[in-house]
């Protein structure tokens, strides 16, 4: 789309040559005579830039320039005279703009001025949409804290936003592994590219290879067209591998392969594609103790362990339980169309006694039924406890005992799930082997 320009000037040769230079270099040229025809004509379509004689009856340039930027303030205005005075120019410039270039001026000098004034106006639309990406960024979800190991982990972050370095991601489930691994992407200066995450314990292994490096057609029975991984998905971002010490042998095998090189090659190709990204991964197990145990390879890890960073358990950062309160019960009243205030003072309290054996994860489904289920604007204790499992109301040890508060708390979830493990493991956040493994444990069967 061509940019559009307007010539205001009363002056009929003048109109008359610039419309004619500047529509041969292909750009939409609009030309009037006076003030009145320029108002209305900016009100009425997209000017990109005005040229704009200063010496004109009724209304002057320098009038009708503050006009105009009352009117579009990004308009981008050229003045033109053939009385130059310096108190005139600088007034214009201070009215807001851009440039002043006096008669008689060559074409040449004309098509110059307008090229780098379009120029920078396409800058300031550049940074205008880069500064909304940013607030959009700064708007989604981040980590949240204030005590000391989160600042600790802030601290890191700051000190790689400008590297590429592999971060290793380590702590329990629901503790915000992946908001980490977002917030490092979101102050690291791959910010506006993308993010690509995938749960490697979610996927059987042949699926789970497929997704990260894609297939040729024809590759196996089923494969009736080319798929891009995720790693080609991600080429000048951040792939994010969760849950990796979920990965076979075979397949970490394959991901030495990758970091080493830097490529990867689709199922049934024999050609290597060179990609550029960043590798951050998680686990909910530590690594180092999976090495020693055999069940993941040592040489793949020291090369994932480059930045090592451990996410508290909530139980160790309870400081931080009134920040997640506040964050969780405005997201949810805007999820649910509730006005919930928040919690009552006894109830929040009640809260700081829990351990949370499903840490962030779990507070923020404790914090969602509460405003479903609140018949009042402040969440009162008397609904917390129900919400949790019902325990720790005869006994107050009952919840510093992680067992009894897990127990209580996955019998709580089955019942709310009508007893179907797979959904129960969703808000539970852990896989159904976990949640297999723990029925039977604590004899929910």
């Amino acid at each position: 789309m061509s940019d559009k320009i307007m010539v205001v000037d009363d002056d009929l040769l003048i109109r008359k040559m610039l419309s004619t230079a500047l529509k041969k270099s292909e750009y939409e040229v609009t030309a009037v005579e006076d003030a009145e025809e320029a108002l209305r004509i900016v009100s009425a379509n997209s000017i990109d830039l005005v040229l704009l004689d200063i010496v004109m009856p009724k209304i002057d340039g320098l009038e009708l320039l503050s006009l105009l930027k009352k009117k579009r303030e990004d308009l981008i205005i050229i003045m033109m005279t053939g009385f130059p005075k310096i108190e005139t120019s600088v007034q214009a410039i201070k009215n807001g703009a851009y440039d002043y270039i006096t008669k008689p001026f060559s074409i040449d000098e004309i098509r110059f001025s307008v090229r780098k004034a379009l120029e920078y106006k396409n800058k300031i639309k550049e940074n205008f949409k880069l500064k909304q990406e940013l607030k959009n960024k700064n708007n989604s979800v981040e980590l949240i804290g204030d005590s000391p190991k989160i600042r600790e982990i802030f601290k890191i972050i700051e000190s790689m936003r400008d590297t590429d370095c592999t971060v290793l991601i380590e702590g329990e489930s629901g503790t915000g592994k992946e908001v980490l691994a977002r917030t490092i992407h979101k102050y690291s200066k791959r910010f506006n590219k993308p993010f690509i995450a995938i749960d490697c314990g979610a996927l059987p292994e042949t699926l789970l290879e497929s997704e990260l490096f894609g297939y040729e057609r024809g590759a196996f029975t089923g494969a009736v067209i080319l798929k891009r991984g995720l790693f080609e998905a991600a080429n000048g971002g951040v792939v994010f591998l969760d849950e990796i010490a979920e990965t076979s042998t075979a397949l970490q095998v394959k991901l030495l392969r990758v970091l080493e090189e830097r490529t990867i090659r689709r199922i049934g190709s024999i050609k290597n594609i060179k990609l550029d990204y960043r590798l951050l991964v998680a686990s909910n197990k530590k690594l180092l103790t999976e090495v020693k145990k055999g069940r993941f390879r040592a040489d793949l890890f020291y090369r994932l362990n480059v930045i090592s960073l451990t996410m508290p358990p909530l139980r160790e950062r309870k400081q931080d339980i009134p920040l997640f309160l506040e964050y969780f019960v405005n997201h949810f009243n805007n999820k649910h169309s509730k006005m919930i205030t928040g919690f009552s003072k006894d109830a929040l309290e009640f809260l700081l006694m829990y351990d949370f054996p499903g840490n962030v994860r779990e507070l923020a489904n404790i914090v969602e039924r509460a405003i479903i289920l609140s018949k009042s604007r402040m969440i009162q204790k008397e609904l917390v406890p129900a919400i949790i499992g019902n325990h720790g109301m005869d006994s107050k040890e009952n919840i510093y005992k992680l067992d009894i508060a897990e127990k209580n708390h996955i019998q709580k979830v089955l019942e709310v799930s009508n007893n179907r493990k797979s959904k129960a493991a969703g808000l539970l956040g852990i896989d159904r082997k976990t949640l297999y493994l723990k029925i039977k444990k604590y004899e929910l069967i």
